[in-house]
């Protein structure tokens, strides 16, 4: 079992579409390299089991008769691990012929990096968010409203001056590439359970750093990432030109509660209920009308609501 190289979890839910392409790119890239692959399907509908026991019989796989959420998926996954490495990737992120080999490297010649992300591109080359700062109650408030620009020492997650064709040391990477040295999941495990979708990565690289790792934005290789194939099934909320789950506004008050405390939280949601008028405000003078502001509204309400819903951002929902 030594020998493996590489073990690779991913978790499934509803993209069956997205397997042959996902298992074509990781087959080119991992030539010269000992893997086992560990799939986790999350009681999907689209008959992905059943797909990748008939394509896939090298794959080990773990089929939930229910959705346990993307953190607590990864973590049934710990007691099969048998690499010498960890990769957590998405089914819709696509890693080039060169991504495993040259991460693989960096982790062998830096054992002091605990966490290693990839640079990330759409299907259309754009570059997408790869190397972040931790959020807070107050860069979360000036990053939502745009005012972040007149405080610029500030750091907002993501840091306009971020060079993607420089590789650095940040706060946290996205899970959709997340390698790791197998030792980091011994010590420190994996995901919080809390955490159903979104948030579980921010909360993982902040421990992992606490323990004395660091984490790592490698610019030297791309991965092609889709992006919310499996949140397309979530309930959703319309705001400022994008979608954003009710389960994305519960990670991030189960996050502050965790790390920022009582106070945080609080300040957290009277942030969110003041970006929220202030964003409604913005809409009527420039729009002169208020049917755009009924999305602001919501957002606060949901906000509010799941605070109380999840015993004051101790507790999840699901």
């Amino acid at each position: 079992m030594s020998a493996v190289d590489l073990s690779v979890i991913v978790v499934n839910y509803n993209t069956a579409h997205l397997l042959p392409a996902m298992f074509e790119a990781l087959e080119r890239a991992a030539t010269g390299l000992a893997l086992q692959v560990i799939v986790v399907d999350n009681a999907s509908n689209d008959g992905s089991a059943a797909l990748i026991r008939e394509r896939w019989p090298q794959v080990q796989l773990i089929a939930n008769q229910v959705n346990v959420g993307f953190g607590r998926a990864n973590n049934q996954a710990i007691p099969l691990l048998h690499g010498r490495h960890v990769l957590l990737l998405n089914t819709d992120a696509f890693v080039s012929p060169d991504t495993l080999g040259k991460t693989l490297a960096y982790m062998r010649a830096h054992p002091d990096c605990g966490v290693l992300g990839v640079r990330l591109v759409g299907r259309d080359g754009v570059q997408q968010p790869s190397c972040r700062r931790f959020p807070t109650p107050a860069n979360t408030f000036l990053m939502r409203t745009g005012l972040a620009r007149w405080v610029p020492w500030v750091h907002t997650v993501d840091d306009p001056r971020w060079d993607p064709a420089r590789s650095r040391d940040c706060d946290w990477v996205p899970g959709c590439y997340y390698l790791m040295p197998r030792e980091v999941v011994e010590r420190v495990g994996l995901f919080d359970p809390r955490f159903f979708l979104y948030s579980e990565e921010v909360d993982h690289c902040k421990r992992v750093r606490q323990a004395g790792w660091r984490v790592h934005y490698f610019a030297e290789t791309t991965v092609v990432h889709l992006g919310g194939e499996s949140a397309k099934t979530v309930s959703e909320i319309t705001q400022w030109g994008r979608q954003i789950s009710a389960l994305q506004i519960e990670s991030e008050l189960l996050f502050f509660r965790k790390h920022h405390g009582a106070l945080g939280v609080w300040a957290a949601l009277l942030l969110t209920a003041l970006a929220d008028a202030y964003l409604a405000l913005k809409w009527i003078v420039k729009r002169r009308g208020i049917a755009g502001t009924r999305a602001y509204w919501k957002h606060a309400i949901t906000a509010w609501s799941l605070f109380r819903h999840t015993q004051w951002a101790t507790c999840p929902t699901r």
